[in-house]
């Protein structure tokens, strides 16, 4: 099965991997909180309107706030109750997403104007991943998002992606799969690679790089582990 964003998608993908599925739990419990504040403050601009106009107090009367000692508290210690709620959450996915894992093997990215580079260090496999033209795409083929060499790799494994530039600024991402780095030239940049299912995955250079920005597509195939050993096989 093909990933990939759908025409006027203003949604969050399925989602393959549980860094995505994190961010997705994240944002609808930060949703929530939103929902009830807006849901209050909405309320209490209502309750000003209708009660207090002119006709009811038509002499000002003084309010100070020492004499709401309890409404001070309320205003000050609910903010930060959700404040503290929201950054344990955030940290708590940001946590888990850096957190050290044993991987499986690694693999080296690196980004040119305007195309990918892949190498499999435990295979001693490079190759080059370009964008394939319109004039050559056959029926059922994604226009610009299909590549002559897809980066292959085995579910439900630990996979560490190693990330740079050789030239510009660069960001791999892959949306449908929560990953999103930026390829700098001279850094290398590490993110853990996990995907649950098999499918085939789309993405796209996500860094203005020069006029071919555009067509420097990203595309993971997610196979099992018989197949992936059959491809290391043929590979080497």
């Amino acid at each position: 099965m093909k990933i990939y964003a759908q025409e006027f998608q203003s949604n969050f993908f399925f989602p393959h991997s549980p860094v995505l599925e994190g961010m997705i739990n994240l944002h609808h419990d930060l949703f929530t909180y939103l929902t009830a504040i807006i849901l209050l403050i909405s309320y209490l601009l209502i309750r000003v309107l209708f009660l207090f106009n002119w006709n009811v107090f038509i002499t000002p009367k003084l309010i100070s706030h020492t004499d709401q000692i309890k409404l001070e508290i309320a205003w000050t210690l609910l903010p930060a109750v959700i404040l503290v709620l929201v950054g344990l959450s955030s940290l708590a996915l940001l946590y888990a997403i850096e957190e050290p894992r044993e991987p499986v093997m690694t693999v080296h990215i690196m980004g040119h104007q305007w195309y990918w580079t892949y190498y499999y260090p435990l295979m001693q496999l490079q190759f080059d991943s370009c964008i394939i033209p319109e004039t050559d795409l056959v029926e059922g083929d994604l226009r610009l998002l299909e590549v002559d060499n897809r980066l292959v790799l085995p579910i439900a494994s630990h996979i560490r992606l190693l990330i740079s530039s050789a030239d510009v600024l660069h960001s791999w991402c892959m949306p449908s799969l929560g990953i999103k780095v930026d390829a700098c030239p001279g850094r290398l940049s590490q993110v853990h690679f996990f995907c649950k299912s098999i499918n085939i995955f789309y993405g796209q250079c996500s860094e203005i790089c020069g006029v071919g920005h555009a067509f420097m597509p990203i595309v993971v195939q997610a196979i099992d582990h018989e197949n992936f050993a059959s491809f290391s096989v043929l590979a080497q």
